[in-house]
């Protein structure tokens, strides 16, 4: 029997789903001392001075201790790693059940923003413990992963057109 697209996408937002919450329980699981170290994590945010603004500061929570905190960030480093691989398989889920480019295109940004969430955690919270930065870095990562999006709803786009018959 031949399911119809609508109901295969709905399977796979089932499934991804599941796994999402299967690896956050996993990762709770297997972090030992997570909510409590979560827990301390945030009792350690006070309102802090962005460094390198200029003249007139800016004051945004911050954690005082920003390199105390790397069990924390070592879980969400893990998390970010095994969704960005997860959605890999996810993306060659989309390919063989035909759905639609914008969901293709989507899945591929959000592939390049969980690699590159991998990435920053570990470069900039727990390498080296620069909050700041490492948000700063985020919001260059999202504008990254959405061009990425672009770019490959483009590329379909403009390669279905090639196919047409003027």
């Amino acid at each position: 029997m031949r399911y119809s697209r609508r109901h295969q996408e709905g399977i796979l937002s089932g499934v991804s789903a599941g796994v999402f919450l299967i690896l956050l329980g996993a990762i709770v699981i297997m972090t030992p001392n997570l909510i409590n170290a979560i827990v301390d994590f945030f009792n350690d945010f006070q309102v802090t001075a962005v460094p390198n603004i200029g003249n007139a500061p800016i004051y945004l929570p911050a954690p005082a201790h920003v390199a105390q905190h790397r069990a924390v960030y070592a879980a969400a480093r893990m998390f970010s790693l095994i969704w960005g691989s997860f959605l890999i398989l996810f993306l060659a889920a989309r390919f063989a059940i035909h759905s639609p480019p914008h969901k293709k295109a989507e899945n591929i940004g959000d592939i390049v923003f969980w690699f590159g969430a991998w990435f920053i955690i570990q470069t900039y919270l727990i390498d080296r413990a620069e909050w700041f930065v490492f948000w700063a870095v985020v919001i260059v990562l999202i504008g990254a992963s959405l061009v990425i999006r672009g770019i490959a709803l483009g590329a379909y786009w403009a390669t279905r057109h090639e196919r047409k018959p003027t």
